[in-house]
């Protein structure tokens, strides 16, 4: 019978700063063979700019990882809460406003 190597605990360190959290109703994804990058920003109503206030960049693995995950907390949310309703449109002032996907050639233009 093989037996699994002990898992190590990981200690995670959270600052006050960074436990404040950053609202964010944008997300924009680029991608390129290596690695996957998200944008998170805000956009507020009657203004036509959104700052970038977080940036995320993690190997296609580890994103793949974190699809999977989020997939399952969602779940279980909806479990507790109900389903999540996706309004099409709703506090979108353009069809490129939301969260949304960019190519390849998009991540090069940056």
């Amino acid at each position: 019978m093989q037996q699994n190597p002990p898992q190590q605990q990981l200690g995670i360190e959270l600052d006050e700063k960074v436990a404040e959290g950053i609202y964010a109703n944008l997300a924009m994804i680029l991608h390129s063979h290596t690695e996957i990058i998200i944008d998170f920003a805000r956009v507020m109503p009657r203004v036509s700019k959104a700052k970038v206030l977080s940036r995320i960049i993690m190997t296609p693995m580890h994103a793949k990882l974190l699809h999977k995950t989020l997939s399952e907390n969602i779940k279980k949310f909806e479990g507790q809460y109900g389903e999540i309703k996706i309004h099409s449109g709703q506090h979108q002032t353009s069809k490129n406003i939301g969260f949304e996907s960019a190519t390849d050639r998009n991540m090069e233009e940056k």
